[in-house]
């Protein structure tokens, strides 16, 4: 399997990360083999990749769509794949219960949907896109301070301090 430049985000901007540009290239994990049961098993999803991967796809769309172009239009794509699916809770001794009743291959990207939902409540202004123009990654930032600007620093963080360092070294006389 292809090694993606950004894991370990929420599953909503995880699913988004599943397309990163290598050399000048969009990589579509979906594209590869095993690319999506992977990802699946990574986050600990049950489905049939042939019956989920049209509706992850269309996730991914809709979630880029609110992050990059947000609107009612966006939003009414988000909220197609929300309606796709409910929560039902119960409690039993003392214990609260959440049922999801979701068509099957839907339930990952509802989920997906959901998790964007949760980021909001939380700190929607932790939810960023890579400060590197040329990247689409995006990231929650957990750091303290809340001043994260790049997806990674090795790869992003980096290239933009060559840049201003190589930069700074030109136009030094």
């Amino acid at each position: 399997m292809t090694r993606r430049p950004l894991v370990g985000e929420p599953l909503a901007l995880d699913l988004i990360n599943t397309q990163w540009v290598e050399r000048g290239r969009l990589v579509d994990l979906f594209d590869e083999p095993d690319g999506l049961r992977g990802w699946l098993a990574e986050h600990q999803l049950e489905g049939d990749p042939a019956a989920v991967e049209a509706p992850l796809r269309e996730a991914r769309s809709a979630l880029r769509r609110v992050l990059e172009q947000p609107g009612e239009e966006a939003e009414r794509g988000l909220n197609a794949i929300l309606a796709r699916g409910a929560s039902r809770y119960t409690l039993r001794q003392a214990a609260v219960h959440e049922q999801h009743d979701v068509d099957a291959g839907w339930l990952p990207s509802w989920r997906a949907a959901i998790n964007y939902l949760d980021l909001l409540r939380q700190q929607p202004t932790r939810i960023r896109r890579c400060g590197n123009p040329a990247c689409v990654l995006h990231f929650y930032d957990t750091s303290r301070n809340g001043t994260r600007r790049w997806c990674s620093m090795d790869g992003c963080g980096a290239r933009a301090k060559s840049a201003r360092h190589y930069q700074r070294q030109r136009s030094t006389p």
